[in-house]
């Protein structure tokens, strides 16, 4: 039997009941978009057409871009989306994916150590916020009662390449455990948001600071995040406008989904059925297809 593979196993964040699956993305230039997705992460094409590509790692699609060429320029004053984070598998991996960009040269926008996870930031060619990030294991995290601290700290990039031997350190693709390990949102009201997310869908809130809060499935420190940095007084999206069309929710059996689906029943939150299971929207107008994993 071979040996067990960290790289290709999904890590805490994607075994909970409830976690992210795919990130939908209307997107103006379908080429330019699709090759940045594919450079940057080592993403595979898995399917493409000229209205769409899905691409994904380890055979599952995580990211899928709708071309709309004509659609209006996202605006980072309006509700939407602040960053896809994709979730490296292991410490190693993202150092492999570190020296990559170096290489090559992708500007960054930011890197910070949150004691929680270790990220860097980036924007797409078209402004969709994008972060690469590795978890340090869930018992060295910090807490408060029931929540989760996290920081913003400057990050030690050297301690993390130390993890690989740089003359020995291409980064191939995409491993097989990468998956999109949260999703962060700009919202128009940070209540509002918990009102729905928390009090309507049932995750809990592990952390709130400075105008955003932080949500999670099973104890993960935040599979969403919302926030009002930009966007205070948001009110629902432009549907012509680019950026986020919709992300998915996980559930890990159908115990999970029936129970997101009787809540948002009891809140008189209109869902339509799916093949899948069912979607609905959050206050802002961004849609949340529920599946089962």
């Amino acid at each position: 039997m071979d040996a067990p593979n960290p790289s290709a196993t999904p890590t805490f964040a994607s075994r909970t009941p409830l976690r992210i699956g795919a990130v939908g993305l209307v997107v103006r230039d379908l080429d330019l978009l699709t090759n940045y997705y594919k450079d940057l992460l080592g993403l595979t094409v898995q399917e493409r057409t000229d209205k769409l590509a899905r691409l994904g790692a380890g055979g599952v699609t995580i990211l899928e871009l709708e071309h709309r060429p004509d659609a209006k320029p996202d605006d980072e004053r309006t509700a939407g989306l602040y960053h896809t984070a994709f979730l490296m598998p292991t410490r190693e991996a993202h150092a492999r994916w570190i020296l990559h960009i170096a290489k090559s040269r992708v500007p960054i926008t930011g890197a910070s150590d949150h004691g929680v996870s270790e990220a860097f930031y980036l924007d797409d060619p078209e402004g969709n916020g994008v972060e690469v990030y590795n978890d340090r294991p869930p018992e060295r995290w910090q807490r408060d009662g029931d929540m989760i601290v996290m920081q913003t700290k400057q990050l030690d990039v050297e301690a993390i390449v130390r993890d690989v031997d740089p003359a020995n350190a291409a980064y191939d693709g995409a491993p097989d455990g990468l998956r999109i390990g949260h999703i962060h949102l700009r919202v128009g009201d940070v209540t509002q948001a918990e009102r729905f997310y928390n009090g309507t869908l049932g995750l809990d809130i592990k952390r709130t600071r400075g105008g955003a809060t932080f949500m999670s499935s099973g104890g993960y420190h935040h599979h969403v995040g919302a926030n009002v940095w930009h966007s205070p007084g948001a009110g629902r999206r432009d549907p012509d406008r680019a950026g986020l069309s919709w992300f998915s929710m996980e559930a890990a059996d159908d115990a999970a989904l029936d129970t997101v689906g009787r809540r948002l029943e009891n809140a008189n939150v209109a869902i339509a059925k799916t093949a899948r299971g069912f979607d609905t929207a959050d206050p802002w107008g961004t849609r949340v297809r529920f599946v089962k994993a």
